[in-house]
């Protein structure tokens, strides 16, 4: 087997500069005539996007993390002509030393179960003959030949496979009821409009190895007696479109779509539809409304979407995620799939690792993982040493849970219980220095510009939360508020349209129901614990400390800094806007530059370089 260079060409890898990787991988292989000897690919993501450009070397399967262009003539030389480790480029264990060379043997790998993205890097996703030689359209062919759209139907069903685009509805049940509903055309659709802040996962997925994802589509398609498809794509994911098209004209080149698919006499088609980029378009309803050409906003769901869809047809939408599992149950069989997992959670799920975590990027794990070994044994900790304040999981409308849950499982029941939900998959980490309250004060912000508007809860609800944690976070912050939040979360849940509208409401209610402290600083004492909210900190020089670099004077955009006769530095709080840039600039070793929570200024500090008093609330 000649040597092949398999390089990760992901959005995230290609934003660390992956292009350039390849282009130097191809240029040093002509200089050196080894363009018949040597096989260089582009893939999709394999997971560790905090490492890119990642760069695998077959037949060995080496693995170089944080390739630069600059690196690869001597990968070329060393690995691939004589064989040897270039030791730099290896994953490091940071605290053992010790260097790992396989996949398998790097942490971030080692405690994942990966079934839908270990594939990625192995497949030019332009390049249907990788998924082929890796087994890929064999579920299709046994499903069109040797099983009945019944039986195609009960074998999701025993699988148990629940849709993995945030509900986490019985798959199996959502297409029997769409193949016994009465009408035609029936349609299917891939839902890959994922607009969640930190997730990634269908993107990666549709973008890396489309294949996966077609099969599946077409697997239910013969399932429900569906002829027409569509793959419904967020418009800021080129590489997911351009994959989806390539994957389709490919497949139809093969007789894998179109008509008398595999000489079975089933005629099936797909086309992409990229999404205008609203986040609520990710909504059943609200996506077929946009499919149709109409407005992306929700309708009301008097009947399901399976029964009454695109133009008020019967209509299957699921996920990127829910249909790249299809395959994988129709080959391996229920079973297979029934013994990974919780009770009522089976399979694998892909997560975003993202926020206050060193190891950043795509995991996949069984259902039941808890938190605590999602976040230390894959994501390897919290950086700097820091505190770990707890996890927020399922995009903006999930919540946030405590480190005191940690070791609770992972699946649809658990995080629903907890106050949150599995959602599309984000977890986002969060560290001592983020505040509960901002945090909820964010993803409300987010949702509220996100909401359609159609429905008045969820439209004027989402309004005034964000006026309410607005002023709580700039220490205008009233008793009341609490309570307030609570009555207007109550009515959002009852009487809003769409999802969007009954889960905007969790980030709130899990912080006051988990961090009710950190109102309470915010709201009675004008502090804020985290020392995060901008209106509530400020910033002072140590004299004592100070070694008169005068950074912070060069660096301060407002000239609140002066210095004195010795060099000492002082921060004017009338002129002040607390942009943090003095405390950022400060030397690390030194940090003579603090930050306070205003409410716990005291007069004494203006003898410590805080001058404007007047703008300071001081305790008595």
């Amino acid at each position: 087997m000649k040597p092949l260079v398999a390089i990760c060409a992901g959005t995230g890898c290609i934003s660390l500069g992956a292009r350039l990787v390849v282009s130097s991988f191809q240029k040093e292989v002509n200089i050196r005539g080894l363009e018949n000897e040597i096989e260089i690919k582009e893939t999709g993501c394999p997971g560790f996007c905090e490492k890119g450009t990642l760069v695998v070397v077959y037949p060995k399967g080496i693995y170089y993390l944080g390739v630069q262009p600059d690196d690869v003539p001597e990968i070329v030389e060393e690995t691939i002509l004589k064989g040897r480790l270039v030791d730099r480029l290896l994953y490091t264990d940071p605290k053992t030393g010790e260097k790992a060379t396989l996949e398998s043997d790097i942490p971030f790998y080692k405690h994942q179960m990966r079934h839908l993205i270990k594939d990625n890097i192995k497949i030019n996703p332009k390049n249907i003959e990788d998924y082929i030689a890796l087994g890929g359209y064999r579920a299709l062919a046994r499903a069109l030949s040797e099983m009945t759209p019944e039986e195609v139907i009960g074998e999701i069903k025993k699988a148990n496979l629940r849709g993995r685009g945030g509900g986490g509805f019985p798959t199996g049940r959502k297409w029997e009821s769409t193949r016994l509903a009465p009408g035609q055309p029936k349609y299917v659709i891939v839902n890959c409009d994922e607009g969640d802040p930190g997730a990634f996962m269908d993107r990666a997925l549709m973008e890396g190895n489309p294949h996966s994802v077609l099969e599946g589509l077409i697997i239910a398609a013969y399932a429900v007696g569906s002829h027409r498809g569509f793959i419904y794509v967020r418009m800021e994911y080129p590489l997911a479109v351009e994959s989806a098209k390539f994957a389709l004209q490919q497949a139809r080149e093969k007789g894998l779509l179109g008509k008398d698919i595999l000489g079975t006499g089933f005629d099936f088609d797909v086309s992409v539809h990229k999404g205008a980029g609203a986040f609520v378009s990710g909504e059943s309803t609200a996506l077929m409304n946009a499919l149709e050409g109409k407005v992306g906003e929700p309708r009301p769901k008097y009947v399901h979407t399976s029964e009454c869809g695109v133009w008020n047809r019967p209509s299957v939408l699921n996920n990127v995620e829910t249909f790249a599992n299809v395959p994988l149950i129709i080959s391996r069989g229920a079973h297979w799939f029934n013994s990974i997992g919780t009770e009522g959670s089976k399979g694998t799920k892909i997560f975003s690792l993202v926020g206050k975590v060193n190891n950043t990027g795509l995991v996949e794990v069984p259902m039941g993982m808890t938190l605590a070994d999602i976040i230390y044994k894959i994501g390897g900790g919290i950086p700097g040493d820091k505190k770990l304040k707890g996890v927020q999981t399922g995009g903006p409308s999930g919540g946030i849970i405590p480190t005191q849950y940690l070791e609770t499982p992972v699946d649809f029941d658990e995080l629903t219980r907890l106050g949150s939900m599995m959602g599309s998959g984000s977890i986002i980490v969060i560290d001592e220095d983020t505040c509960a309250v901002d945090l909820a004060r964010y993803f409300v912000d987010f949702l509220c510009d996100e909401s359609c508007g159609k429905c008045l809860p969820c439209r004027e609800g989402l309004k005034r939360m964000r006026e309410i944690l607005d002023g709580i976070v700039s220490g205008k912050g009233r008793e009341e508020d609490l309570e307030i939040l609570q009555d207007i979360a109550s009515l959002m849940k009852t009487a809003s349209l769409c999802a969007l509208g009954r889960t905007a409401v969790n980030p709130v209610l899990s912080t006051i129901r988990y961090f009710r402290d950190e109102y309470e600083a915010h709201i009675v004492e004008k502090r804020c614990p985290s020392l995060s909210c901008k209106a509530l900190v400020s910033y002072f020089v140590e004299p004592e400390i100070c070694i008169g670099c005068n950074l912070c004077q060069k660096n301060c955009p407002q000239g609140a800094i002066t210095g004195d006769k010795d060099g000492i530095s002082f921060i004017d709080q009338s002129k002040c806007t607390r942009c943090g840039i003095c405390f950022e600039v400060c030397p690390t070793k030194v940090r003579a530059v603090k930050k306070e929570s205003r409410g716990f200024l005291q007069p004494e500090l203006s003898a410590r370089g805080v001058t404007g008093g007047d703008e300071v609330d001081i305790e008595d």
